[in-house]
């Protein structure tokens, strides 16, 4: 069956970067990807009684430019379609950017959304933009995939998953990083930061399991005593030259609700790398 995968563009040379990323990370896999612009009109809100109804000729206008682009990114595209396992879908939608992509991670079905850090309006000294961070935040039926502008695809060497074992997952939770470090035969680096003696019966309880849901890919662990969560995963990545990482939104965890405090922030600035976002599925 064809892995689903949805990836926002804005027509950008980073939205173009991610689209080349993803088909790579797939190549050997079958895939469905589903291309997705969405256009809007600045002022206008369904929330808003007072904002005025937008006119069929300003529509008209942001629709065409938008189908416009898609053309010319379909020729782009002809050039790279070659994998018989692959498929594309190419999607023009009026709406604010995060309802339509809801929508369409619902509608589609949709497994991974993979996208680049910074869309045509983001600050280019900010390497994890706002739509990004955004995303995978309020995506929550799926994973989200961020692509920095400058990574040009490669298997990544490692995958380093921080983990506090303090909460227990599921398989569902990891299954893309299981798939992703099997296709791309990239071993998982599993980081818990230890402030204390050693580990409680429960987190070594919740380590098994982990043990037990990865089992289907290649890992090992490694524990840094004593330092700041932010920084000794930085220093972890920057160190060893790590070339993707993983982390879980899960409310109540060590890193509380990983988006309320800077974290992803911190690894965007400093890491540099692909950052896959899963999600705690019972929040």
């Amino acid at each position: 069956m064809k892995k689903r995968i949805l990836i926002p563009t804005d027509f950008s040379r980073n939205a173009w970067n991610a689209i080349k990323y993803a088909m790579e990370l797939y190549k050997r896999e079958p895939a469905e990807f589903f291309l997705l612009h969405t256009y809007y009109l600045s002022g206008y809100s369904k929330e808003n009684l007072l904002s005025p109804e937008p006119t069929e000729e300003a529509l008209q206008k942001v629709r065409e430019a938008s189908e416009k682009n898609m053309e010319k990114l379909k020729v782009q595209m002809a050039f790279y379609e070659e994998n018989d396992s692959h498929s594309f879908h190419y999607l023009s939608e009026f709406g604010s950017f995060f309802d339509v992509m809801k929508k369409t991670v619902e509608k589609q079905d949709i497994e991974l959304v993979i996208m680049g850090t910074q869309g045509e309006t983001d600050n280019k000294t900010v390497i994890l933009g706002s739509n990004a961070v955004n995303a995978m935040e309020k995506i929550r039926n799926c994973p989200v995939l961020a692509i920095p502008s400058n990574v040009l695809f490669k298997d990544p060497n490692e995958i380093v998953f921080p983990t506090s074992f303090r909460t227990h997952y599921k398989e569902r939770e990891l299954a893309t990083l299981v798939d992703i470090s099997r296709c791309t035969n990239s071993p998982i680096r599993i980081l818990h930061i230890q402030n204390n003696k050693g580990l409680t019966k429960a987190q070594q309880e919740n380590k098994v399991l982990l043990e037990k849901i990865l089992e289907a890919a290649s890992f090992t662990h490694h524990t840094l005593y004593d330092v700041d969560i932010n920084d000794g995963v930085r220093c972890f990545v920057q160190s060893r030259q790590s070339e993707m990482i993983a982390i879980v939104n899960k409310k109540h965890n060590f890193f509380g609700s990983v988006f309320s405090n800077p974290m992803v922030k911190e690894l965007g600035k400093h890491a540099n790398v692909p950052l896959l976002a899963m999600h705690d599925l019972r929040n």
